[in-house]
């Protein structure tokens, strides 16, 4: 396994897990249960011992190191001329090359770029922008240009020059030439390694780690973990070896690391840890949680045995004190002591007083009528089990919030008999209430016939009030038509009648008004005519008196030719 750091591998506020020696900053709590031999000898350890501390804030180029030049507010350029000077004053090869650029021809760097040319395998570095030209000779003949890099490339890697920069939230992790291991956050370096290489063995985005940790039980997300290897060769043979563990906590949750005996708690945040002696012994929430689990089988004091299923509702409040008694989940302990708690009360409990009660739970869940004789019993031992319980708890750092029973089956013969017993009561009941049903389905269906026999009667007697309505409408309409009509016919005769009197009358007054005797006796002679038209020439005329009778035989033979030429003229 590769040498791990011995000195302070973190920048920034991020906490970390080495083992440097550094001040404990205090910021978590430490325990020692190397002689904890039961749950009330448990105790801060009282081991005066300086041991090396958990978490330490320390940066591993703190140190003046050969040829390692951190990156400061200045930037990259100004790290490589200073990495330059120490090669130079310590008699090595320069870095920085002492080519100048001109503006006509040759390979191109625009700002914001480097240079690479390889110098017979050692990296040189033109940091001025412009065009190097190929020539003359004497300048290339052991050089070859490598192309260029921009200035702000999280790595930049070249013939053991090394520049790392990371930005917000990323983390560097490094293997240095005598393998040690240390993390850089929101900084950077520039390293020439003469002697073995910096190695980059990943560039980790902390806020997104990939692998998330879940509570087995509630399925709640701990948090996100990463563990980042490092590739060894073992007796010719290539492993990949754990060498930093990245660890993402989300608020209100926490960590438990272990070394040896010791135990540490982290709280929410991010973390890494390099130190080997180090371990993860897993994450917690400190929020509440609940779930529903069943029991092992419990027999009552008359042997009858019946399986629980319970309702837990619990918050851990001291992790440490959890791990400190072997448990790794609140669940597990929870599990255990409630078996423990529940088979006393069980065995004290008769299967008659089982089956009356309906659960051992919380007073949410309970229905208490006063009338059951082993009600005041029951309520004893459910205040007792949960007092029980919760006192149990706070010995693992978990604080119980509720208990309940909320299912039991039982089993055995007894159980059998019982089931049979209330199956034949459950099919009574329910073949009672199919008669029920029919019976109220039947008068449903007679009150039903009944009622739509009632309104087809109103219907019929509503059908017969509109018939006789419409025939007395139309009687009324017909005879008020027929009046109308009379009127109107005795009117219009009226009115003829009246014509044809007038008429009369005025070809009286205009024959009256005639003076000439002609022309009298001409009218009077059309009037004969007329009259002989109208009743028939055969038709003879007796005259009414005797004055005129002379007259009256010469007019009348004067008609009766008048008539006769009318009748045969064309």
């Amino acid at each position: 396994m590769p040498a791990m750091s011995d000195m302070r591998s973190v920048a920034g506020g991020t906490t970390v897990v080495d083992d440097t020696d550094a001040m404990n900053t205090g910021m978590l709590k430490k325990i020692d249960f190397s002689n904890v031999n039961g749950f009330d000898s448990f105790k801060p350890s009282d081991n005066k011992t300086k041991k090396e501390p958990f978490v330490i804030a320390g940066d591993y180029m703190d140190e003046n190191r050969p040829y390692l030049v951190k990156i400061g507010k200045d930037g990259v350029l100004a790290a490589l001329q200073k990495l330059d000077l120490e090669l130079r004053n310590t008699g090595q090869k320069r870095l920085l090359s002492k080519k100048a650029p001109v503006s006509w021809t040759g390979k191109e760097i625009i700002p914001g770029q480097l240079g690479l040319i390889n110098h017979g395998g050692l990296p040189k570095i033109l940091t001025r922008p412009g065009r190097y030209p190929g020539f003359p000779w004497r300048n290339w003949w052991a050089r070859s240009w490598e192309g260029t890099r921009e200035l702000s490339d999280t790595v930049v890697e070249f013939l053991g020059l090394k520049i790392v920069q990371v930005s917000q939230n990323q983390a560097a992790v490094i293997s240095d030439p005598q393998n040690h291991i240390f993390v850089i956050k929101n900084s950077g370096f520039v390293a020439l390694a003469l002697e073995g290489s910096y190695k980059v063995l990943a560039v980790v985005d902390q806020t997104h780690l990939p692998n998330a940790v879940q509570d087995k039980v509630t399925r709640q997300v701990l948090g996100y973990t990463y563990e980042v290897t490092m590739k060894s060769s073992v007796a010719g043979t290539v492993k990949d070896f754990v060498v930093a563990t990245f660890l993402n906590i989300p608020a209100n949750n926490c960590a438990v690391l272990q070394r040896g005996d010791d135990l540490e708690l982290l709280g929410a945040g991010q973390h890494y840890i390099t130190n080997p002696n180090v371990t993860l012994r897993g994450l917690y929430t400190c929020g509440e949680n609940q779930i529903e689990m069943p029991t092992k089988d419990i027999y009552t004091r008359d042997q009858v045995p019946v399986s629980l299923t319970i309702y837990l509702k619990w918050q851990l409040t001291s992790p440490l004190m959890l791990t400190t008694h072997g448990y790794n989940t609140p669940y597990d302990a929870l599990r255990d002591k409630a078996q423990s708690v529940l088979t006393q009360i069980v065995s004290h409990l008769d299967y008659s007083a089982m089956v009356k009660q309906r659960n051992l739970g919380g007073d949410h869940l309970q229905i208490n009528d006063g009338n059951d004789p082993s009600a005041a019993f029951l309520d004893a031992l459910r205040t007792q089990a949960m007092d029980e319980l919760h006192q149990a708890a706070l010995e693992y750092g978990i604080v119980l919030k509720d208990l309940a029973v909320i299912d039991r089956q039982f089993k055995g013969d007894v159980a059998h008999q019982m089931e049979k017993l209330t199956t034949r009561a459950l099919q009574t009941q329910v073949e009672a209430a199919n008669v029920d049903r029919e019976n109220s389905n039947k008068v449903k269906q007679e009150e039903g016939a009944l009622q739509v026999a009632r309104i087809k009667a109103q219907t019929k007697n509503t059908e017969a009030d509109a018939e006789a309505y419409n025939a007395l409408a139309t009687a009324r309409a017909r005879a008020q038509a027929l009046k109308i009509q009379t009127e109107a016919q005795a009117e219009a005769t009226t009115l003829l009648a009246k014509a044809d009197a007038d008429a009369i009358l005025l070809k009286a007054e205009a024959d009256a008004k005639v003076q000439d005797q002609f022309a009298r006796e001409m009218s009077l002679r059309r009037v004969d005519v007329e009259r002989i038209k109208g009743y028939g020439n055969k038709t003879v005329f007796v005259p009414t008196s005797e004055a005129g009778r002379t007259t009256d035989a010469i007019m009348f033979g004067f008609g009766t030719s008048a008539g006769a030429r009318a009748q045969q003229a064309p």
